[in-house]
């Protein structure tokens, strides 16, 4: 070997050290900042989700339908998941100052929006809201729905849907019904049995429904639109009259009263549901994690049956189902918030 070999040979092993030893602390740094990355906070993934407390954000206030089964709802999903899902109420502005919040937080998971129907309609009916509905939430899962009964105060000369249109035709203006607030799903009932049998009847609104039915229950009121649950025991003892059910199928507690399309309004239904919303851009796999888990919790027996005895029936929709079915329901009741003509101050 010549010197000159022996000194391309020595060159070319420390070039090659030099590579090696660049390559390891390329690798460790790469190593580092990838440890370092998956401690910064990201998006939540189904494999780790949840890992801390999620919150159920209820636009309303306590004790109400929305409130009574988000609670429900989080305990079973704590039970479901080992961890805490906690309920947050953030009533006011017709329910927009809760979904805006929701509307806000980040797309992780773990701010969820319980909604209802109040969210539909309010996409017609306000025109200033600082939300989108289908532009800033993604739909999770439908939790439930539940139908309404028109019942009309005692001595009312009415004892079926049919005399009460007859009636009202016959004297327009004649007869009013009240409800827990102009947008509200007991309004919007109304409103759509108005459209439907071609009908006037005089809006009466309310602060609460609890107001709206002690009118009734005191004659002062006509009739009105109200959640069957809370009605049933009023209708047993006589205070009020039961017309019909608002469902596609009888109610199992009322079932000895039609339903509106079998009592003379083909067609109608307005019940009250709630379901599941996620800031737009929660990732898929957590949103199916959390669809796949409440509809595991609707099937379970004694949901089933205690969900029955308040006349509420299991909603389940994939999220993309459920997404088609809040895009029908703003036009269903867009349409009558247009043709009606209804605004709020």
């Amino acid at each position: 070997m010549n010197a000159f070999t022996s000194f391309a040979g020595i060159k070319l092993f420390t070039g090659f050290a030099r590579v090696a030893s660049l390559t390891r602390v390329r690798v460790a740094a790469a190593l580092v900042i990838a440890a370092a990355w998956s401690a910064v906070p990201g998006p939540a993934r189904a494999e780790t989700y949840p890992s801390h407390p999620v919150t159920i954000v209820v636009p309303f206030g306590a004790g109400g339908s929305a409130d009574v089964y988000a609670r429900v709802l989080a305990q079973r999903l704590g039970r479901e998941t080992g961890q805490s899902f906690v309920v947050e109420n953030r009533p006011g502005a017709g329910a927009v100052i809760g979904t805006q919040y929701v509307a806000k937080a980040a797309p992780d998971g773990y701010t969820l929006l319980m909604m209802s129907n109040t969210q539909t309609v309010n996409e017609t009916l306000l025109k200033r809201r600082p939300y989108n509905l289908m532009q800033d939430f993604t739909a999770v899962a439908p939790v439930n729905e539940a139908p309404l009964v028109l019942v009309v105060r005692a001595g009312l000369p009415v004892k079926s849907v049919k005399e009460l249109i007859e009636q009202a035709k016959r004297s327009p203006g004649k007869f009013n019904y009240a409800s827990s607030g102009t947008g509200t799903p007991y309004h919007m009932a109304g409103e759509l049995f108005k459209s439907m049998a071609g009908i006037n009847i005089a809006h009466i609104p309310y602060k609460s429904s609890g107001g709206a039915r002690t009118d009734v229950l005191g004659g002062q009121v006509d009739m009105m639109f109200d959640a069957v649950s809370t009605m049933t025991e009023l209708i047993r003892t006589g205070k009020v009259v039961a017309l019909a059910t608002t469902g596609k199928e009888r109610s199992s507690v009322l079932p000895d009263t039609p339903t509106m399309a079998e009592a003379g309004v083909p067609g109608y239904t307005a019940t009250i549901w709630l379901g599941l919303l996620a800031p737009k851009g929660t990732p898929p796999d957590v949103v199916n994690f959390l669809n796949e888990r409440i509809s595991r919790i609707a099937d379970q027996p004694d949901i089933r049956s205690e969900w029955a005895q308040s006349g509420v029936t299991p909603m389940k929709m994939t999220p993309a189902q459920f997404t088609t079915f809040l895009k029908q329901d703003i036009d269903k009741w867009g349409a009558i918030v247009k043709s009606a003509n209804i605004t709020v101050d």
